[in-house]
């Protein structure tokens, strides 16, 4: 391991590693101040630009953007009390509150310095956690990871924002998408309409760009509310003693859980700052003070989040599987640069594995630097109209879009997914399920047919494997749980006058 993380630091520092990963963080963190771009965005747009760099630097920058984000999305959270991004609304509540009271500096110090203790834990614990795993997946056939997938999907649904019901349907609805092109056991056609460039299916970048940044554009753009900057002075952004005493703790606790819960497929970083706030606010000695300004309530789910950005990258590089939208948008970056991450990665590709582990301690260190004496700049962005910003980021997504592939198709998958996504928005559907059972659909499918290849055609030599097993036994553990709760709250809605809804968390905050 040490000798893989020296030849790590040998990737990551040179010249042309450090640039780009420079780049990635400065990029990710100005889109994480920008409210609702967010890392999915991010990396979809900026991905045509890293099409002629080499395969470890491509991957050093986009994951840079991935994280970089994370430390971002809380400056608004403070300062205007909008999150840049969804990880960061439980960093409103309090955040907001201590600017309120003139205390934006020290709120915007914890959050940069617990993001970046948080980020460091959370690299180790990828360095320790995906060589195993990887050992564990080598033992995985077709069958292991057509039910792996089935419970990554179940999972998803469950703990996807609003209502279950509405998830598996937009789950559903993604692993119809991913159905377009040709078949890949025979090679037939399937709902391809004699389109050439949907032979290899819908592309997942457009669907993407349409999906988490045309779509937010247009939420944008519809929402008449404005948003107005703080006029008090940010003061000294370095935490005071009393506060390093009270956020110390917060940060260790979550900095555990954001890592713990990146391992979960679905909204990962939200989840993980919504249970670290409700940590917080248990093991606190003054629970009144949270709400009204308790630092503890910034410390503990910004080192969350960014602890579980590490998290959601363990599966994506032991198993080839992404847990999140912005690691589904990084694995497609891995694709397009000819590299399949998982089992065989660390020894088929030790630089871009080594490389990219590497360039994240020297990417949370530069992320540091630039967050504590360059907030002030990042601020100035906040002032940008808005009639100046959306239009160019639409420009972006549709050279991005057109780009990938020369192809106009590419451009009308965005602009009609932008439109489906915006009317998901209003209607309260959340688009993560589409993008992951998009990715995961074509997996599912290939793993299933070579399965039943190897089997003999039969089901129950499938389901007979010990592994195949336990992941299928969870899955339903988890539907009947959910059929469960939904039947006991029946009664209650009944009194109530209202409909039934299964329902996990809202989407309107914690």
């Amino acid at each position: 391991m040490l000798e893989g993380l020296a030849q790590g630091f040998a990737v990551a520092l040179q010249p042309q590693n450090v640039l780009y990963c420079f780049a990635g963080v400065l990029l990710g963190t100005v889109l994480g101040v920008l409210p609702g771009i967010g890392p999915v965005a991010g990396i979809a747009l900026l991905l045509p630009a890293t099409f002629a760099l080499h395969p470890a630097s491509a991957i050093i920058m986009l994951a840079g953007i991935f994280y970089g984000t994370m430390y971002g999305g809380s400056t608004t959270s403070i300062l205007i009390n909008v999150p840049g991004e969804a990880s960061s609304v439980i960093t409103c509540i309090d955040g907001h509150e201590m600017a309120r009271r003139g205390r934006a500096g020290p709120a915007l110090g914890i959050a940069a310095i617990g993001s970046f203790l948080a980020g460091t834990a959370g690299t180790v614990g990828l360095m320790l956690a995906a060589p195993p795993l990887m050992q564990l997946a080598l033992r995985f056939g077709p069958a292991e990871y057509a039910a792996l997938i089935v419970f990554a999907l179940v999972v998803l649904a469950f703990l996807s924002r609003g209502s279950i019901l509405r998830a598996l349907v937009m789950g559903a609805f993604g692993l119809l998408l991913g159905t377009v092109g040709l078949e890949p056991v025979s090679g037939h056609e399937r709902y391809t309409f004699g389109l050439p460039d949907l032979y290899d299916g819908i592309g997942f970048i457009p669907v993407a760009m349409g999906l988490f940044g045309l779509s937010e554009i247009l939420d944008r753009a519809a929402t008449t509310e404005r948003v107005r900057l703080l006029s008090t002075r940010l003061g000294p952004v370095w935490p005071s003693r009393v506060d390093w005493q009270r956020s110390w703790r917060a940060i260790l606790r979550g900095t555990g859980i954001g890592f713990l819960c990146g391992l979960i497929p679905g909204p990962n970083a939200v989840i993980a700052s919504i249970v670290s706030y409700g940590v917080e606010k248990r093991a606190s000695r003054h629970p009144e003070e949270f709400g009204q300004g308790a630092i503890e309530g910034v410390a503990g789910p910004e080192a969350a989040n960014n602890a579980a950005a590490s998290g959601a990258l363990v599966p994506l590089f032991s198993l080839g599987l992404p847990s999140s939208p912005p690691t589904a948008v990084l694995l497609a970056g891995f694709l397009i640069h000819g590299i399949q991450p998982g089992p065989l990665l660390m020894r088929e590709r030790p630089d871009v594995f080594w490389g990219a582990l590497a360039s994240m301690y020297v990417g949370n260190v530069m992320l540091l630097v630039l967050n504590l004496p360059l907030v002030g700049l990042f601020v100035r962005i906040l002032r940008v109209p808005d009639r100046y910003l959306l239009p160019s980021v639409v420009l972006f997504c549709v050279v991005g879009a057109y780009s990938i592939a020369n192809s106009l198709v590419d451009v009308w998958v965005m602009v009609v997914f932008g439109l489906f996504g915006f009317a998901a928005r209003r209607l309260g559907f959340d688009t993560a399920p589409v993008v992951l059972a998009l990715v995961l659909g074509p997996v599912f499918e290939t793993s299933l047919r070579q399965a039943l290849i190897l089997s003999g055609g039969s089901v129950t030599a499938i389901v007979a494997r010990p592994i195949v097993a336990v992941f299928l036994a969870l899955a339903a553990a988890l539907v009947l749980w959910a059929a469960v709760s939904a039947v006991r709250r029946r009664p209650a809605t009944a009194l109530a006058g209202q409909p039934p809804e299964p329902t996990i968390m809202s989407s309107g905050g914690a």
